[in-house]
């Protein structure tokens, strides 16, 4: 492991002023469960890890009159065991506490899962189709736009996320993770299907270099009855829109069988009554 210089800041402001002097050749460290992986096996050499962990305001859930906060220090077991997370969306309280081990979700964060920006990020999917917000320091970003690519984001070298907003609303919705061991492993296919009224929102994760939104197969669904004859029209379509590679992980061929499985599995359930928000 390279050298590196390590600061710990205690205020935003410090965090900032230390971001802007060394810019990309600094990476910031929250929970440390992917930044730490990355430095020991030599996939980053930063100049300087800046530590936010000591900076208060960056700190927990809060769940107020418009939205549901989640702080950029807020670890995976705070959210997964958040009463209001709990109740109003209990899928994205499922993809938390699906993350890795017991251990790792007593460090891991949620907002890191999302800036790490992996394809398979198992709170990216909830959270694209709860149509989430990305905050930093300067402005908010629809979090489809936020990751861009496999690792990467659009965030500037001058700014730090200092958390997730996602507005309010009456949904309900089914996470699906696909492994190969029921803990402690990265998704194989992940997914959140979510139901708001009338209209529908799916995501995927492990099936394209970003999580993806199906806006195709959601516009087949939205404003029309949700039938078996619709829920199957969507399965295929699912099937259709989704680009998969293969890896060590499953074949291409593996993970269009999941999403059309999952679309119609998930679809089916809502239809039957799913978990009210």
């Amino acid at each position: 492991m390279k050298n590196f210089l390590y600061h710990k800041p205690t205020t935003l402001s410090e965090a900032l002023s230390l971001r802007a002097r060394y810019g990309q050749s600094a990476v910031l460290l929250a929970g440390g469960s992917d930044v730490v992986i990355q430095l020991r096996e030599h996939l980053i050499a930063p100049e300087a890890v800046i530590d936010i962990k000591g900076i208060a305001e960056l700190t927990g859930v809060v769940w107020d009159e418009h939205n549901l906060w989640i702080g950029a220090k807020t670890t995976m077991r705070e959210l997964a065991e958040h009463p209001e997370v709990l109740r109003a969306y209990p899928f994205l309280a499922d993809a938390a506490s699906r993350v890795g081990s017991k251990q790792l979700r007593n460090r891991a964060t949620c907002v890191g899962n999302i800036v790490n920006a992996s394809p398979l990020c198992d709170t990216g999917t909830p959270l694209y189709a709860l149509d989430a917000v990305v905050v930093t320091n300067a402005r908010e970003i629809p979090i489809c736009e936020f990751i861009t690519f496999v690792r990467r984001t659009s965030l500037a070298a001058d700014e730090i996320v200092t958390g997730i907003r996602v507005p309010h609303q009456n949904c309900k919705g089914e996470f699906t993770k696909i492994s190969r061991r029921s803990e402690v492993d990265l998704s194989t296919v992940c997914a959140t299907v979510l139901q708001a009224g009338d209209s529908y929102r799916l995501s995927f994760g492990a099936v394209a270099p970003t999580p993806l939104r199906l806006r195709e197969t959601e516009a087949l669904l939205n404003g029309k009855p949700l039938t078996a004859a619709r829920i199957e029209q969507a399965a295929i379509s699912a099937r259709a829109e989704v680009k998969p590679i293969s890896d060590i992980r499953a074949s291409l061929e593996y993970r269009l069988d999941m999403v059309e499985l999952i679309t119609r599995r998930s679809l089916t359930n809502l239809m039957n009554g799913g978990s009210e928000a």
